[in-house]
């Protein structure tokens, strides 16, 4: 049920991005709904192995290549759901920001207690 919630909740969060950011788009509630799943799922697969290779630069950086990363996942998941449009780097980088944001606030709230 938790995860119900949470794939809800990041679809609304995507919606509240396109409709603040410019630059990000989504066509409709369904479409939140898809790329809110593709991005978890390239997040969980895709992402650490990416992590894994660019692992040098991030500690060159402390870690802020991770920001990059992120953003680059984000535009991923924006050529893969028809839909869902992310206009450049920049609305990529703060839409995958204020995702992230969003699942913490989420994962800490529904944390088991």
């Amino acid at each position: 049920m938790k995860l119900l919630l949470r794939w809800f909740l990041s679809a609304l969060a995507l919606m509240g991005i396109a409709y603040y950011l410019p630059g990000i788009g989504v066509a409709s509630f369904y479409t939140a709904l898809i790329a809110a799943l593709v991005l978890g799922l390239v997040n969980a697969l895709i992402r650490p192995i990416i992590l894994v290779l660019t692992l040098p630069v991030n500690i060159l950086t402390l870690g802020l290549f991770t920001l990059v990363v992120n953003a680059l996942m984000f535009l991923l998941v924006a050529t893969i759901v028809k839909g869902f449009t992310v206009a450049g780097f920049w609305p990529a980088f703060w839409g995958s920001i204020i995702m992230m944001l969003v699942g913490w606030v989420v994962g800490t709230l529904l944390k088991n207690r």
